[in-house]
């Protein structure tokens, strides 16, 4: 059947409602907030929601304009403040030379130069104490994955995610699959830094602090479909990993060679390996290999090559100067409708909550192999910090605690096309349109309060879910060795 085609029009984003920071949010961005320019809709069709699309994103919104978050979605665990640091080499100089210069007896002195010599200890210990709880210092983040951290790429490459996308923060789609922000946003803000530009993403964007390789649909395998027939990005991991070749080569030359606003645009050499690298990505093998119609057995028995295709590409970040290196886990893919309705036989038992056993199963082992694969890495390379993080976790948990966390239905899609006990219609995705008598009507509608609900369209969080995860993982509990996010350049060797 032929595909509706969006009608040309303006978007003007609405205003957001300043709130004041709680204590215990996350530092907003430290950036200048940047005036929304929407452009005229073009038509396209969206690679993941299959529906009409819309705008181009507005790249490095203010996070001053943020919304009040949801009630369960606060209360982020902070790092504890750095204590003071006496360099050992002054400790053991200024003490003892005190002590050996003291006048009195012998065994005075003894004395004296022994309760000195236990003070320097001490102070040793105080010392090395404090530099392993100190924060680590970021000034870029370079993030590699799929939809669940694309802040841009493919709607740059692909054509917009249409309104909704965008409501709840942004007030305008903003290149996200989500009616707000990522994770990778909170991250960001986390740090201390701009929200990340997408690599394709040619105008507006400053890559200063920082770069997104992600796209929507993205794999770790390489796909050799038809784009628009599979629904997956033919912007694979290793394309990402070319990318971000040509990026430091193209940067540093355009940086050293013309200068001027490039200087302001484009990060210093240095920050390539000081840099805080993020992957999240594999969701999408898993689901590809059930779509073709693969077997439970042939898609587990694939999760091997996908580790050394991950293992190839941080070898090259690495061989680029990557040291710091932050990964995510595979989140619990038979919780998500849109996977749930696609294989149903895959999807026929459910656990409790009404997740699809053999999904999470299958998940869960990827994810296993993954932290293996990451354990590996950290023997091969003591010179980097390889940081585990089990996003699974942090997400199941939200979905199996929902209601008690002041969520309602956790598998009710918020922006869909009421159809099923989902609220999802594979046919008509978020901000989907259908022509009915010559007028374009929207199917695909937002909920009237996406901050009580855990699915955004079916597929991805909502900003209020993927804000409860980022809180979860930010203080390390989670994380392999449990490092905090800010000390993540301290996981070396462990």
């Amino acid at each position: 059947t032929a595909r509706p085609r969006a009608r040309h029009g303006r978007i003007v984003p609405k205003a957001g409602r300043a709130s004041a920071p709680s204590s215990h949010e996350s530092p907003p961005p430290r950036h200048a907030p940047y005036r929304y320019r929407p452009e005229i809709l073009r038509p396209a069709f969206g690679l993941i929601s299959h529906s009409p699309i819309s705008i181009r994103r507005s790249t490095h919104p203010s996070a001053s304009a943020s919304k009040p978050h949801h009630p369960a979605a606060t209360g982020a665990p902070s790092s504890p403040p750095a204590r003071t640091h006496i360099p050992q080499s002054q400790c053991g100089h200024t003490h003892l030379t005190h002590g050996m210069a003291s006048g009195g007896s012998g065994r005075t002195a003894t004395a004296g130069t022994a309760a000195l010599l236990s003070l320097v200890f001490l102070l040793l210990q105080v010392s090395a104490g404090a530099g392993a709880g100190a924060d680590c210092h970021f000034p870029a983040v370079f993030n590699f994955g799929d939809s669940n951290s694309d802040t841009g790429g493919l709607s740059a490459a692909f054509g917009a995610a249409p309104p909704p996308n965008g409501r709840t923060f942004f007030g305008m789609p903003a290149g996200r699959y989500c009616d707000g922000r990522l994770v990778i946003d909170f991250i960001a803000e986390n740090l201390g830094i701009p929200y990340l530009s997408a690599y394709l993403n040619s105008v507006g964007s400053n890559f200063s602090q920082g770069a997104n390789f992600a796209t929507a649909g993205s794999t770790i395998s390489r796909q050799n479909t038809s784009l628009f027939l599979s629904g997956f990005s033919p912007i694979s991991l290793d394309v990402q990993s070319w990318e971000f070749e040509q990026f430091i080569n193209r940067s540093q030359f355009v940086y050293n060679n013309k200068g001027g606003i490039y200087r302001e645009l484009l990060p210093k050499a240095e920050y390539f390996s000081q840099a805080l690298y993020t992957f999240d990505i594999g969701q999408n093998d898993i689901t590809a290999g059930y779509f073709a119609n693969m077997t439970t057995e042939q898609v587990v028995a694939f999760i091997p090559e996908l580790m050394e295709r991950l293992t190839s590409i941080i070898q090259n970040v690495h061989g680029f100067g990557g040291r710091n290196f932050w990964i995510h886990s595979t989140g619990p893919i038979g919780c998500l409708p849109y996977a749930l309705i696609r294989r149903p036989d895959i999807a026929a038992v459910k656990d409790k909550v009404g997740c699809s056993v053999t999904y999470n199963k299958v998940a869960q082992l990827f994810n296993q192999r993954l932290k293996e694969t990451v354990a590996r890495l950290r023997k091969t390379y003591p010179d980097a910090a390889f940081t585990y993080v089990d996003v699974y976790a942090a997400k199941y948990k939200l979905i199996s605690q929902a209601s008690k966390l002041g969520f309602d239905d956790p598998l009710l899609t918020c922006c869909g096309h009421d159809a099923g006990p989902y609220n999802f219609d594979p046919k008509v995705g978020c901000g989907g349109k259908v022509l009915v008598k010559g007028k374009w009507v929207v199917l695909g509608k937002s909920c009237d309060d996406p901050g009580r609900r855990v699915s955004w369209d079916g597929v991805h969080f909502t900003e209020a879910a993927n804000k409860f995860v980022f809180n979860q993982i930010v203080g390390g509990g989670l994380s392999d060795p449990p490092m905090p996010l800010r000390q993540a350049c301290r996981s070396k060797g462990q």
